[in-house]
């Protein structure tokens, strides 16, 4: 055996539940733990975006409340292929709890923060956890669960997934408006505890030792690029132009910075990203249709909730309520396809069948009008929901059972990291596409003059016939953003076809 290079740190690879010895009993236990922290990342993508009016009411800094919510996001993001490297080289248990413990510094702080740049720094804390909470459960699922079964579990966690992403709204606007916008954080200390707790006394598996290093300038480079490319689509639009010599200038330190990544880890001895990764077609077709399939589905679960505030004229905590039937799409979707994935061994069915109901549904969601009855809108709610249960999590599962278990970790890390960079930047250009086309349909008239466009409230209380024309040019706005998606479901249809259907129970992890 060779030594360990000095000052580098010794890599632990969790072993298969099998080989560890886990009972079922325990390691059901263990995914009840981590599955809890995962909701609890989900959860707070979404929550805020309610509460932000009372937000702003309590601590001010109008003009830096998107960074509530885009502060997390991006902190997220980027650090889900660091904490999945640093799962691969410390071992689940100690890297899984340093990400709750981060989480929870976070949401304390949130908590107690006295003005809104309080709010947006401990935000961005909070979702420095948030991104370890989400990429491992993923990972100790591979772990724990034999691969034969692995489905079924996906499936638990897609639910989880997005009843939480869905049904974030829904808690905010009600804690806000009841006992107050600060227990969005406060109820997250209690619920991450007894996660904490569960994987503190019950993940314990046996670890095979291999001498690595941390890919310290891999890390930054990573970061950097995504955060120059977040800000260019979130500030060109709105504050410097496309082509303003500040918006050019991010994109150019996001291609620089994306180029110098591959560079890096070229070289690196131990890199956060192992390219070797690309070499695998099921790795890396997944993640082309996780970032695809991340962009579409955002569309639905940011945009939709605006029709049915805005168009169809319900108030925050009814719109929420009418996306149930998303919700019981999402759950729906992911059960099933997780029990017949466990019971038949095979995945690619369902991301195929999944595009194509985004498809469908992104298409006839461009089609809402505001005298639209609210049953066929629950209908395409639902199938956008079963679409998006059915195109998450399998890919998740194929990755899984695609990849060594020395690689686990960073390949949960850098395939979630993909979802969730389709998901950033869809919601980043699909909000530029929305507030561009209501410009062009609200005109120059006397509606654009009086409309304060960032404000449901301010269209909901407009007089007639001046409340009519300005929510037909809302409806006709997000036709356009549902159309916009048509398209990214197409190409998600058409990389779904390349996936290679390597049946799951055939396949165990290398020792």
């Amino acid at each position: 055996m060779s030594a360990r290079p000095e000052g580098s740190p010794a890599s632990t690879v969790a072993a298969p539940a099998e080989t560890a010895g886990m009972p079922a009993r325990r390691a059901r236990l263990v995914v009840g733990g981590v599955m809890t922290g995962m909701m609890l990342s989900a959860l707070d993508q979404t929550v805020v975006s309610t509460a932000l009016p009372r937000i702003v009411s309590d601590l001010g800094g109008l003009s830096r409340l998107s960074w509530v919510v885009t502060g997390y996001l991006l902190t997220s993001m980027v650090v889900t292929p660091l904490w999945g490297k640093l799962s691969d080289m410390y071992g689940r248990r100690p890297v899984y709890l340093a990400a709750i413990g981060v989480f929870l510094a976070g949401s304390l702080l949130c908590a107690v923060a006295q003005d809104i740049t309080q709010l947006v720094v401990f935000r961005a804390v909070q979702g420095l956890g948030g991104g370890g909470l989400f990429a491992l459960a993923m990972t100790v699922i591979g772990d724990v669960v034999p691969p034969a079964e692995r489905g079924r579990y996906q499936g638990w966690f897609g639910a989880v997934f997005g009843l939480a992403s869905v049904g974030g709204p829904v808690l905010g606007g009600w804690l806000a408006h009841g006992p107050g916008w600060r227990w969005i954080f406060w109820i997250n200390l209690p619920v991450g505890l007894c996660s904490l707790l569960v994987v503190a006394r019950l993940l314990h598996v046996t670890t095979v030792r291999r001498p690595q290093r941390l890919d310290l300038a891999g890390a930054a480079l990573i970061t950097a690029g995504v955060t120059a490319a977040l800000l260019y689509l979130n500030w060109a639009a709105d504050d410097y132009g496309w082509g303003s010599p500040a918006g050019l200038g991010l994109l150019a330190a996001a291609v620089a910075a994306g180029a110098l990544f591959v560079l890096a880890e070229r070289r690196a001895a131990d890199p956060v990203i192992p390219l070797r990764l690309f070499s695998n077609r099921v790795f890396r077709v997944a993640g082309i249709f996780g970032f695809l399939a991340g962009a579409a589905m955002f569309a639905g679960i940011v945009f939709l909730p605006v029709h049915l505030q805005v168009v169809s004229g319900f108030s925050a905590t009814r719109a929420g309520l009418a996306m149930l039937p998303a919700m019981l799409g999402i759950v729906a979707g992911t059960t099933v396809a997780g029990r017949l994935i466990s019971s038949r061994g095979r995945y690619k069915a369902y991301p195929v069948a999944g595009s194509l109901l985004l498809v469908a549904a992104t298409a006839l969601l461009a089609r809402l009008r505001p005298d639209t009855p609210y049953l066929w809108t629950a209908l395409l709610a639902l199938v956008f929901g079963v679409g998006v249960g059915l195109t998450t999590q399998p890919v998740l599962t194929a990755v899984q059972n695609s990849v060594e278990p020395r690689d686990m970790g960073a390949a949960m890390g850098t395939a979630n990291f993909f979802q969730r960079m389709g998901a950033a930047i869809g919601t980043a250009v699909l909000g530029a596409v929305f507030a561009a086309r209501l410009e062009h349909h609200l005109g120059s008239g006397t509606a654009a003059a009086q409309v304060d466009s960032q404000s449901v409230e301010a269209v909901s209380g407009l007089a007639e016939p001046l409340r009519s024309e300005v929510v037909a040019a809302f409806s006709r706005a997000l036709d356009d953003v549902f159309l916009a998606c048509v398209p990214c479901a197409v190409v998600a249809f058409a990389v779904s076809l390349l996936l290679k259907d390597t049946p799951a129970r055939d396949r165990a992890p290398s020792q």
